[in-house]
């Protein structure tokens, strides 16, 4: 790094200790009251940073209870059917995550012990450093250092690091040493959990509320009033993609597709189809505008107009591989996208 350790304290071991010592009372003094830290288990602790990732705490607490209540431990969920997880997680997005939650419970019930190290959390499905580290530290006291969005955001205003990174990954591997450094051996799992805790509700990416920063005395840019320079990462162009989407209803039923490739993370979660099947033939004159619907993934934006088909004719019984028809009955027991579902039961009552 182009300044390594621009703030002494790091050179005086008594200044450090005194750093995890503030940092540890503030967490037991101020740590939020959250689901999975009550009667904590491993089980508990793997779901909670699985649906952790890329969503916020306030929308991952009502699925987090609503899980436990149908999967209460690993056992059960390795039971359970590759639709009924989906059907749980509906609504938070990026279900790959669920897939290899349920993939991680399949190799923990076969297993007499589960793995207590980084290297072998690691080898299982959906796993990478940052749920290794969460995992090992707070269910096993492993003293290894978590470092995420939170942790890049608390350091490099702690040290006023001037490197802009590519992006968060290579901000979050370089900074990891650096987390390693300050991690307390004594209570490993509540340090990372309360120098996260800092970066969600101290430390915040706008508007951070030094003035009331436990370390605010170690911190470079808190004590300079310029903690919103940082961390420095560049911006990525979010790119722009417009797809149609349409509305063919018959006999109270909804046309509805998922992408059957197992490649796609969609797979097995059910849209309003971007295309027509090859047995619907439809008047082009009689295609009507519903009006567009913005979301956005990762650096994307998604418009979606949704197109009424009011004429069409089906030229046999049988759907292309991927289609279905849905009426409100087969829609609760299907895995819709969050969006979409949305959008149908707006539209649908709007038709009604």
């Amino acid at each position: 790094m182009k300044n390594s350790y621009p703030n002494d304290f790091l050179k005086d071991i008594n200044q450090l200790l005194l750093f995890r010592k503030i940092m540890l009372d503030w967490y037991d003094n101020n740590k939020r009251d959250l689901p999975w830290r009550k009667n904590s288990s491993l089980y508990k602790t793997v779901l909670s940073e699985f649906m952790l990732q890329q969503t916020r705490v306030s929308t991952v607490i009502p699925y987090f209870d609503k899980w436990l209540k149908k999967f209460p431990d690993f056992k059960t969920l390795a039971n359970a059917s590759e639709e009924e997880v989906l059907k749980t997680w509906e609504g938070l997005g990026y279900y790959s995550r669920a897939r290899n939650l349920l993939k991680l419970s399949k190799i923990l019930k076969s297993l007499e012990t589960p793995p207590e190290t980084v290297k072998e959390w690691m080898d299982l499905p959906g796993v990478g450093p940052y749920i290794a580290a969460a995992v090992t530290s707070i269910a096993f006291d492993a003293p290894i250092a978590v470092c995420d969005g939170n942790l890049v955001r608390v350091l490099t205003r702690i040290f006023a690091f001037d490197e802009e990174f590519k992006d968060g990954a290579t901000a979050q591997k370089k900074l990891q040493p650096l987390a390693q450094y300050f991690i307390s051996a004594n209570r490993p799992g509540d340090h990372n959990q309360a120098m996260m805790e800092l970066g969600a509700t101290v430390c915040h990416p706008r508007s951070p509320l030094c003035v009331t920063c436990p370390v605010l005395n170690f911190c470079l840019s808190g004590q300079a009033g310029n903690a919103e320079s940082f961390p420095k990462i560049q911006k990525k162009k979010n790119r722009k993609i417009s797809i149609p989407r349409y509305w063919i209803e018959s006999d109270g039923n909804i046309l509805l597709k998922t992408d059957l490739s197992s490649k796609n993370k969609l797979f097995g979660i059910y849209e309003l189809p971007s295309k027509l099947p090859s047995s619907i033939d439809y008047d082009l004159d009689s295609i009507l505008s519903l009006g567009i619907r913005k979301r956005t993934i990762g650096n994307i934006n998604y418009e979606e107009e949704i197109l009424l088909v009011s004429k069409h004719k089906i030229q046999n019984g049988e759907l292309d591989s991927g289609y279905i028809w849905a009426n409100e009955k087969k829609m609760g027991e299907i895995s819709l996208s969050g969006p979409h579902r949305k959008w149908i039961n707006e539209i649908s009552s709007s038709r009604a």
